[in-house]
């Protein structure tokens, strides 16, 4: 007796082989996708390094939409009543899906984190310009992409339906899944040994993919006598590297037009004295102002620079923006400085204190000096920008920013001094080009980053996340100075540092 299987069953069976044709068919898609997180991280540097992003790529990306798959589309296949119903859905599922990480990867390419939980925050605050700008036009733009988009996904579902029996002769199932399972397995046994001998070409690309959470296995080594957890902390304090030997600055040409005719001082006090009274300019005050230099030559540099003393060895030879744009359309530029430095940078410029002309005055003045410079009626009608908070001993420390602008914004450090002078003199040029700071008369974001010593120091929220490896941190609040047993913001971080080191890719 020949007993044939149901139509139900036939058409679930049908289904089911249908839906993993699809699922493989947007594992190709999404590596395609996911390419752009490679593309916009640092090169591994290494083979090792090379061998296990491949892995990682393929393994994780892979595991990631077969997942999606295996939740979403496969108990549709079950519950089938009507084929066409279960191809629009689940193409619906895949165009969403792939959609998100797309948006997803252009998010990494520009900012450095992910979409989470923990980043919406940060998100929302880096779109509202931007949306708040999107007219009706925009978003019907945006809806026919996405309808493009789920109309490719509708073809494709279609195209494999149609094809299901023939291609079911292709005998590709197991060698494509031991394929996507071993690079899944490689990928995380890798990482295992990566994390514990603080390998950085592979450790430094934890954050690369959405949603990814590579193996370790410190306790249970450490357990079983393989690994020495205090000497693996020590080591992993070690594996910050401060040195910086390429980089590119500024890293686009700075076009922009400056008001020549126009006088600006902007004064850097060099000890922690209280400045005296200057009744005879209207100075707002910015209390959440930071400094972060660890010397009186790191604060030099990332006054007119821009950007951190990490920056330091790399760019003693260059002309910062700050000074080269202003004489470059004939407006005079004079430094003040206390005493002789060796800083080379400063060749050119140095004046004496006593000097009044019109035009830019940058001075690095202990604070009994600095009224008797802004004494000069030359400053009368000038704008003025004061900041304090640097020490001999160094580290970060909280000033103040005095000025005559109309500054903005919940926080500010050194960094932020050259784009707002070259702001406040007419330059419309994109800061990110010559600066790690922002401009205080628009400020874009509400939190920093900086280096003091060798340490990356993030401020946000009224946290300072101080950071002396990859993965070794400390927390704690910018006002009390207490640690906190707060979770660490990795997106935060993530972004934070690669926007610290754009200027070295």
């Amino acid at each position: 007796m020949i007993l044939a299987e149901s139509p139900r069953r036939q058409r679930v069976t049908r289904l089911v082989n249908w839906g993993h044709w699809f699922a493989l068919a947007n594992i190709a898609i999404a590596m395609i996708i996911a390419s752009v997180f490679i593309f916009s991280s640092p090169s591994p540097g290494t083979a090792l390094g090379a061998l296990y992003l491949v892995f990682n790529w393929f393994g994780h990306i892979g595991f990631m939409t077969f997942s999606g798959f295996v939740i979403f589309i496969l108990p549709l296949c079950y519950l089938a009543t009507n084929p066409r119903i279960i191809k629009f859905a689940a193409s619906a599922i895949a165009a969403t899906g792939l959609a998100l990480m797309a948006f997803d990867a252009l998010l990494f390419n520009r900012t450095g984190f992910h979409l989470s939980f923990s980043s919406a925050d940060l998100l929302r605050n880096e779109a509202q310009n931007q949306i708040s700008q999107f007219g009706l036009q925009q978003w019907m733009y945006l809806l026919l992409l996405f309808m493009v988009w789920l109309g490719f996904q509708l073809v494709l579902a279609n195209a494999l339906w149609k094809r299901v029996e023939r291609l079911q002769h292709h005998k590709i199932g197991t060698p494509v899944t031991g394929f996507f399972l071993t690079c899944f397995v490689a990928s995380h046994a890798i990482h295992v040994w990566a994390d514990a001998e603080l390998y950085q070409p592979i450790v430094k690309q934890d954050n690369m993919f959405p949603l990814s959470y590579p193996a370790t296995a410190k306790t249970t080594m450490s357990r079983y006598g393989l690994l020495d957890l205090e000497r693996y902390k020590e080591r992993k304090q070690l594996q910050f590297d401060p040195q910086i030997h390429q980089v590119t600055y500024p890293t686009e040409p700075v076009y922009c037009n400056i008001e020549a005719d126009r006088t600006l001082a902007l004064v850097v006090q060099t000890d922690d004295t209280p400045l005296p009274d200057m009744p005879q300019f209207d100075l707002r005050e910015m209390n959440n102002y930071f400094s972060t230099a660890s010397s009186l030559d790191g604060l030099i540099l990332t006054t007119l620079f821009g950007v951190p003393e990490i920056y330091r060895d790399t760019l003693e030879q260059k002309r910062p923006v700050l000074l080269a744009l202003p004489v470059g359309l004939g407006m005079p530029v004079s430094i003040h400085v206390d005493e002789a430095l060796p800083a080379s940078m400063l060749d050119g410029y140095r004046q004496p204190v006593s000097n009044n002309h019109a035009g830019l005055h940058i001075a690095f003045l202990s604070g009994d000096k600095i009224a008797d410079m802004l004494s000069d009626d030359v400053f009368a009608q000038s704008d003025v920008i004061i900041a304090t908070g640097f020490s001999e001993d160094g580290g970060t420390r909280r000033g103040k920013l005095l000025t005559t602008l109309d500054v903005k914004g919940s926080i500010a450090s050194t960094e932020d001094l050259a784009p707002t002078v070259l702001n406040a003199l007419g330059c419309a040029a994109p800061v990110q080009f010559y600066s790690t700071g922002q401009n205080l008369l628009q400020p874009q974001r509400n939190w920093l980053v900086s280096t003091s010593g060798e340490k990356v120091v993030v401020l946000h929220n009224q946290q300072m996340i101080e950071v002396l490896s990859n993965g070794s941190f400390e927390i704690s609040d910018i006002d009390s100075r207490e640690r906190s047993n707060d979770p660490l913001n990795v997106d935060l971080l993530s972004r934070a540092i690669k926007h610290l080191t754009h200027f070295s890719r």
